[in-house]
């Protein structure tokens, strides 16, 4: 039998499609909801989906993940405010259309184009993922690590302008994810007594804090009566006319495009996809003019850009075991725990699991999109409520989840411990998310480190091209950033006119 024969007969369970339909429910709830992340969302899950079997498991966490893409568009059109970090730019032309009376409209055009481009993510998984992985079986020790470092620093080079801070964040990943067993003598290292530790920092306590938790915290610490904006109820119409449809065309394809390639790409996510492609949208528009004013090519360039990232994410994680983005760490660690490694050697162990997941990730798509098209008014009511009635209900499923997966009130604690550190985190600038990557690949990257050394000395990095182009490439990323910031200032300071007398 093959392996696509074989992956998407296994989805002919009735217990996945059960899996599936949950998970879609659930993401497309935590989407409407701003401030509640797909990270978070899937964070949390994890906690509970552990217990499945892998494939049920996958179904949830990649239904969430897939469905959130879907409902965070409701706040970002209706309130202007995001639902997820991936449709920031959704904000820019959604808000503005939804106060012109067409928030129906945007609602309904998002939701076909971000299908679209989620279809569009799926074929770059089915075609792209065997190919990278073949390409990647070359790689040795050495070649692992540069990769590792790779993503980091990809991760650290798109933080937001941030990279000093999310250096320091990456640091103290990699430094956690040496607490517990030397990977070359089995030795505990920085347990400090409690056996809890042995095994390594628990994955799960330590996401669901840093963005379960945190960002609850966050939201409690910082909410200010009346800071969000009433959402409009005048919805309109809802279908697109043929010229309004028509008018969708180019843009989605260059969505599509721009969210397939920066997809790939180690840690870019889809909100810097939705803001590179709605600028690369404007800029081939005729009207560039109407942009951020209510264009509705400016609401379907970025979504299905966001969308089309999904499918490139998955595909870098499974055929190099890099994340392609925080949901993707998180499903990554969740995969390890399952006795999933990530990475070349999933292709030869478990060749079909690419074609289930691509089945769970379409059908996930069409489910959304028909839950997305329905007239739910009751999200409006939804986005009304109190964050503190939201808060004691994420809170308590943090904790349920956490305990749930080793029966340990350890796990708990230390939960609140990284909760604590998130919060932290947030209110001084520091990324969580090199944090987290750090602490998944820091192991990986270590092992891998000391077998290159002790098989080829110090001399097995100048042996290596790909491994030298991976490091030229990560450090580019590095210093690129704050090199050009620094340029711009200049300029600008260049430009000021300088005051007479």
């Amino acid at each position: 039998m093959s392996a696509l024969t074989e992956g998407l007969g296994d989805l002919a369970d009735p217990y996945i499609a059960l899996c599936l339909v949950i998970g879609v429910l659930l993401g497309s709830l935590v989407g409407a909801v701003p401030g509640v992340t797909a990270t978070m969302a899937v964070a949390l899950a994890a906690g509970f989906t552990l217990t499945l079997d892998p494939l049920p498991g996958l179904a949830v966490l990649l239904s969430i993940y897939v469905a959130a893409q879907f409902g965070d568009r409701v706040p970002s059109i209706l309130i202007n405010t995001p639902g997820t970090p991936a449709s920031i730019a959704t904000t820019f032309d959604g808000y503005p259309l939804a106060k012109q009376g067409k928030a129906g409209i945007a609602l309904t055009s998002s939701a076909l184009v971000s299908a679209v481009g989620s279809l569009a993510g799926i074929l770059i998984l089915v075609f792209l993922a065997q190919p990278l992985a073949a390409f990647a079986l070359e790689f040795g020790p050495i070649e692992l690590f540069c990769l590792v470092v790779f993503g980091l620093t990809m991760m650290i080079g798109v933080s937001g302008g941030r990279v000093v801070k999310g250096l320091a964040a990456g640091v103290a990943g990699l430094l956690l994810g040496v607490v517990g067993r030397d990977p070359i003598t089995g030795d505990q290292r920085f347990t400090f007594g409690f056996d809890e530790l042995a095994s390594g920092v628990p994955f799960i306590a330590a996401i669901i804090g840093l963005f379960g938790i945190a960002e609850v915290t966050n939201q409690l610490v910082t909410a200010r009566p009346g800071a969000l904006p009433q959402p409009i109820t005048q919805l309109g119409r809802w279908w697109p006319n043929r010229a309004e449809a028509r008018s969708l065309v180019k843009p989605t394809a260059i969505g599509c495009t721009v969210g397939s390639v920066v997809g790939v790409v180690p840690a870019a996510g889809g909100d810097i996809a939705g803001v590179v492609a709605w600028d690369q949208a404007r800029r081939a528009s005729k009207t560039p003019e109407r942009f951020g004013k209510g264009a509705l090519e400016g609401v379907a360039a970025p979504d299905s850009a966001s969308c089309a990232t999904m499918g490139g994410s998955l595909t870098t994680t499974l055929a190099v075991g890099v994340p392609g983005d925080s949901v993707m760490a998180v499903m990554l660690g969740s995969m390890v725990v399952w006795g999933l490694q990530p990475g070349p050697a999933l292709f030869v162990t478990n060749p079909e699991l690419v074609y289930s997941l691509a089945g769970l990730m379409t059908l996930a798509t069409v489910l959304a999109l028909g839950l997305a098209l329905m007239r739910m008014r009751g999200v409006i009511k939804l986005l009304t409520m109190p964050p503190r009635y939201l808060a004691v209900v994420v809170v308590t499923f943090c904790m349920v989840g956490t305990f749930a997966v080793q029966n340990s009130v350890f796990d708990v604690a230390l939960m609140w411990v990284f909760g604590l550190l998130g919060l932290l985190m947030r209110r001084f600038g520091f990324p969580p998310g090199p944090l987290v990557l750090g602490l998944i690949l820091g192991p990986l990257a270590e092992s891998n480190l000391r077998r290159a050394l002790l098989i080829d000395g110090g001399d097995a990095l100048f042996s290596s091209p790909i491994g030298m182009t991976l490091i030229a490439v990560s450090v580019l990323a590095v210093t690129v950033p704050p090199l050009r910031s620094s340029l711009k200032g200049r300029r600008s300071r260049e430009r000021t006119p300088t005051p007479v007398g």
